[in-house]
């Protein structure tokens, strides 16, 4: 008989797996084959990850960095760079250089910002240069000078202060909006 020291036992059962829990030693089928567990969840999480990937046109790269300022929390007098998506859940007082910013409905955003993509259902004030999309959701709410390459603006969401088609060098006014006044 030999001891744990020298080698496993035949009919020993892993350390530290569950019963009943998904491993990598797998299981075999009535086929006769070798069948993975652990193979077929990480299947079904890349699954479920390419296509949250494809519904969220601003989802940020692979690999891309990616900063959370959660809920209650504040960031002031900050320069945030190389930074792929930021995501406001808090406030954040900055200036920044980004790809992608989401601004969530509690979030709000004080500052200068530069971004590819720009999502708000919270709050920006400030300075605003969005290079591609700006899109405001119905509890969004934007204010300062904005400047936009394409825009979306849900029913609800508001823009005011001096807004500027054209985020590079294509300084095309358009309409101002006074505060309190709602685009559809």
């Amino acid at each position: 008989m030999a001891t744990p020291f020298f080698g496993k036992r035949e009919n020993e059962t892993p350390t530290g797996v569950r019963p009943g829990a998904a491993n990598s030693y797998g299981t075999t089928g009535s086929s006769g084959t070798l069948q993975s567990a652990s193979q077929t969840a990480s299947q079904q999480n890349a699954a479920k990850s390419v296509s949250e990937a494809a519904a969220s046109a601003s989802a940020a790269k692979e690999g891309g960095s990616k900063l959370t300022v959660g809920p209650n929390i504040k960031l002031k007098g900050v320069e945030i760079t190389d930074c792929d998506t930021l995501v406001v859940e808090g406030l954040v007082e900055a200036t920044m250089d980004s790809r992608v910013i989401q601004i969530a409905e509690q979030g709000a955003f004080k500052g200068s910002a530069e971004i590819d993509v720009a999502e708000i259902r919270g709050e920006f004030n400030g300075n605003l240069t969005v290079r591609q999309k700006l899109v405001i959701y119905s509890t969004g709410k934007v204010t300062g000078t904005i400047r936009y390459g394409k825009l979306v603006v849900e029913e609800g969401g508001q823009l005011s202060g001096e807004i500027m088609f054209g985020a590079l060098g294509n300084t095309k006014p358009a309409s101002v909006s006074k505060p309190g006044l709602q685009a559809v």
